[in-house]
């Protein structure tokens, strides 16, 4: 199926959770996950962006996430390429006490787009 100008990105959203995190005293992570929880929200209500499915892989990673595998991940169709950056922003924008929520977790966005549809019957 040709591209138009209005096909949107097909965004993996990758997130891991940094050290910093999991040096937090005992019973203090819930004000990240408050934040975190904040930040899908507004995600979600970003304009331009159709979450399609998320994973967090939380139940079987342990430990900090420097690069792949990711703690969770989040599929997007989205608008264009600056609305991505925007989502992506969310990490500096929402707060965890004084601090941003990239300091505990952070993003890295994968662009590309949908693969074709398979025809029916084969």
């Amino acid at each position: 199926m040709p591209e138009s100008p209005e096909t949107p990105l097909r965004v993996l959203f990758c997130i891991g959770v940094n050290q910093n995190f999991f040096d937090l005293p005992t019973g203090q992570g819930k004000a990240v996950w408050d934040g975190f929880t904040s930040m899908l929200s507004r995600l979600y209500a970003l304009p331009g962006v159709s979450v399609l499915g998320t994973i967090d892989d939380d139940q079987h990673m342990v430990g900090p996430s420097a690069s792949w595998p990711w703690t969770s991940y989040v599929l997007a169709d989205v608008v264009d390429q600056p609305t991505v950056a925007a989502a992506c922003n969310l990490f500096r924008t929402v707060q965890v006490g004084e601090h941003g929520l990239w300091r505990y977790m952070k993003i890295e966005a994968r662009l590309g787009r949908p693969l074709p549809e398979p025809e029916a019957g084969r």
